[in-house]
């Protein structure tokens, strides 16, 4: 193997983790947003939430990369670089999930929590970040980081078409140059476990430290 082709590697595996890094904060920042708008008391906010979570999560990943990267050029905008097309296309597909998976956390906190930080005189803003939002962190943890580690593995979608260098593209580059697909896919799939793994430990991890005072 060449050192070239495991350099084009390394490469590759840092657009992917650039890629996911992007994803996770405007995608979690959007998803804590959408979150908030379901509990809403007000219906017009949590029906809107409701709809955007509905409409992006039944549209495919790759038609959504094809909205974004296409759909600035069809309006007359210059051409759109593949990081920033991808970061949108996957920010708004994870906002949608996360949004959903934290809103189901928020309201599994049970309810004489609510109805005792009420009771108290805190702010709605105080409430849910003195009471809640501890306690929904805690029940939250498993699911996020399982799916932050389905960010990972999607940033391969980016490369079938926004053309962004990740590093699946990057595998199936090498490959069509070597035509040795078992060792370069192999060595992706290694370097993918490489990122994932330490997201799974680190989960675990919070999961005991969460559950400390449960034992």
């Amino acid at each position: 193997m060449q050192p070239l082709y495991l350099l084009s590697l390394l490469n590759g595996m840092f657009g992917t983790i650039t890629l996911s890094l992007l994803t996770i904060l405007c995608g979690g920042v959007a998803g804590f947003v959408i979150a908030l708008a379901r509990i809403s008391p007000l219906r017009t906010v949590a029906m809107a939430a409701i709809a955007y979570i509905q409409i992006f999560q039944g549209i495919p990943l790759l038609v959504q990369m094809g909205l974004a990267y296409f759909g600035p050029l069809l309006l007359g905008f210059d051409s759109v670089p593949p990081l920033a097309a991808a970061t949108l296309a996957m920010s708004v597909f994870a906002s949608a999930y996360l949004g959903q998976i934290w809103y189901g956390c928020l309201i599994s906190v049970a309810k004489p929590q609510w109805e005792a930080a009420e009771c108290l005189g805190l702010s709605r803003w105080q409430r849910m970040r003195r009471v809640i939002l501890p306690q929904a962190v805690r029940i939250a943890t498993p699911a996020t980081v399982g799916f932050l580690v389905i960010i990972v593995k999607n940033t391969s979608v980016s490369s079938m078409v926004v053309g962004y260098h990740e590093l699946t593209y990057n595998a199936k580059v090498i490959n069509n140059a070597t035509f040795e697909p078992f060792l370069y896919f192999g060595l992706a799939g290694l370097l993918y476990f490489l990122i994932c793994y330490p997201l799974s430990v680190q989960s675990r991890r919070l999961e005991r430290k969460f559950n400390v005072g449960n034992r």
